[in-house]
C-alpha cells in the first residue's frame, strides 16, 4: 500500500526540568518510552530536537544583574555607555538594560525607528510620512518624537517601550537619555563607550561606531562571555539570546550544546542501534503579517546540531514541473515521471528553475521554526520535539 503520511512533528512531554537535572538522560529515557509503549518507531533520519531554554536551566545558566553590572563596569568604565539599537522586549532585553544601567552613570538610549531590528514598531510609517519625517536621516530626542507623535504603544503588547526603558535605567540610580535615529554613529556625539545591542545586525554597528571613533564599542556578545563573581555565561554569544528568569536574574543562551546532541544521539544508537539527528533550538525564523515581527531574537536558531542536519534542502517544485515540463500527462503516467525527475535530480538545484519557490534555507532553521511553532512558548509542556518524514520526498 503506497504510503500516504509525510512530515510529523511531535511534541513530547517530560518533567518539569529544573537546576542541575541531567537532561541528557531525560531526554534519552522520554523517547525510548514512547518507543517501548509502541508511539512510534524510529524511522529513517528523525529528527529530534530540545529546546535552548531548557538545556540553559538544566545546566544553570544563570546571571544576576549584579554580576552583569559588574562586568558591564569593569568594561566600559562605570561612566555614560551608549546603547544602541535594542529590541523592545520586556523578556529579552529588559532585564539586561537593568544590568546595564545599574553599573553605569548614565545611559543613552539610541532606538531604531519606526520599528526595531526584529519588527517590533514604536510607530508606523504612514505617521511619519505624514509628519515628514526621513527615518534615514532625521535624528530625534524624546522629546521631539514625543511632540510629533505621542507616546508609542506596541502593538501586541500595548507597552510604551519607551518610557518603561528610561524608567529602568532611572530605578538603577542612573540618568536616562533616549535618541531616534538609525545611524549607529550618532551614539558618538553623546559617548565614546558603547554597547551595540542589536543582534543580527551586530557586527556591522560595532564596525561603524569603532571607524567613526568609538573606543569601547562592545556588543551584547560581549558581556558575561566568562563568569563573573561564579555567574552562567556564554563564550560565544554572551548575553545574547538570554531571557528574563527574574526580576534580579537572567537565564543566558546554553552552552556545550555541540556536546549535548552528540551525547544523546550516541546514547540512542547504543539502546537502539539507530541513528537519529538532534538538535537544540530557540525561536525560529519567520515572521508574523499582523504585528510585522520578526520572531528571531536568539543571535541563530540552532546553537547546537548533529552532522546530518548541515546543508540546505535540495528539492524540486512539484507545481512547477507539473505545470511546465510534464503539463501534458495525466494520471498515474504523471506521477510516474514526477517521480523519475526527482530520482534522476542533480546533487545540487541551486539557480535552476526546477527549483523556483522553494526557498533553500538551513535546514536547521527550517526545522527550528516547525519545532518553535510546534512546541510554542506557553503551557503546552513538550519541549521536546520529535520529527520523522521531514527528508522524505514524493518518491518514499
Amino acid at each position: 500500500m503506497e504510503r500516504r503520511i509525510g512530515t510529523v512533528s511531535r511534541g513530547l512531554r517530560g518533567p518539569i526540568v529544573k537546576e542541575g537535572d541531567n537532561l541528557r538522560k531525560i531526554v534519552v529515557d522520554i523517547v525510548m518510552d514512547c518507543i517501548n509503549n509502541g508511539e512510534f518507531e524510529i524511522g529513517k533520519k528523525d529528527v529530534l530536537a530540545v529546546t535552548e531554554s531548557i538545556l540553559a536551566r538544566s545546566q544553570a545558566n544563570y546571571a544576576t544583574t549584579n554580576q552583569l553590572a559588574k562586568d558591564v563596569k569593569a568594561k566600559l568604565g562605570g561612566g555614560t555607555v551608549g546603547v544602541v539599537f535594542p529590541i523592545l522586549s520586556r523578556n529579552r532585553f529588559a532585564i539586561c538594560l537593568r544590568g546595564i544601567a545599574r553599573g553605569s552613570k548614565k545611559v543613552v538610549l539610541q532606538l531604531s525607528y519606526p520599528s526595531d531590528e526584529v519588527g517590533n514598531h514604536i510607530l508606523d510609517y504612514d505617521r511619519l510620512d505624514a509628519a515628514g519625517v526621513n527615518p534615514y536621516s532625521d535624528v530625534l530626542t524624546q522629546e521631539e518624537f514625543e511632540a510629533k507623535f505621542g507616546k508609542s504603544r506596541h502593538t501586541f503588547t500595548n507597552v510604551d517601550y519607551v518610557n518603561y526603558y528610561k524608567g529602568i535605567i532611572e530605578e538603577e540610580g542612573a540618568e536616562a537619555e533616549v535618541i531616534f535615529a538609525n545611524n549607529p554613529k550618532e551614539i558618538l556625539k553623546y559617548t565614546k563607550n558603547v554597547i551595540c545591542a542589536d543582534i543580527h545586525t551586530r557586527r556591522r554597528s560595532k564596525r561603524l561606531v569603532k571607524e567613526a571613533g568609538g573606543e569601547v564599542v562592545l556588543g551584547m556578545d560581549d558581556l558575561l562571555t566568562a563568569p563573573v563573581d561564579g555567574s552562567g555565561y556564554n563564550p560565544d554569544y554572551g548575553i545574547l539570546g538570554s531571557n528574563k528568569a527574574t526580576e534580579e536574574t537572567i537565564k543566558l543562551f546554553p552552552i556545550h550544546c555541540q556536546e549535548f546532541v552528540e551525547g544523546v544521539q550516541a546514547d540512542i544508537k547504543e539502546l537502539t542501534g539507530k541513528t537519529i539527528e538532534v538538535m537544540v533550538y530557540g525561536d525560529g525564523a519567520f515572521k508574523d503579517p499582523v504585528g510585522k515581527i520578526w520572531e528571531l531574537a536568539d543571535p541563530v536558531v540552532s546553537p547546537g546540531y548533529t552532522s546530518g542536519l548541515e546543508g540546505q534542502p535540495n528539492e524540486l517544485k512539484l507545481k512547477f514541473l507539473a505545470d511546465n515540463e510534464f503539463a501534458n500527462l495525466q494520471g498515474e503516467e504523471l506521477k510516474e515521471a514526477i517521480e523519475a525527475a526527482i530520482r534522476e535530480k542533480d546533487a545540487n538545484l541551486v539557480g535552476t528553475m526546477e527549483t523556483e519557490g522553494t526557498t533553500p534555507r538551513k535546514l536547521t532553521d527550517l526545522l527550528g521554526s516547525l519545532c518553535d511553532l510546534t512546541s510554542g512558548s506557553g503551557d503546552k509542556g513538550t519541549p521536546f520535539i520529535y520529527i520523522q518524514g521531514y527528508f522524505d520526498n514524493y518518491t518514499d
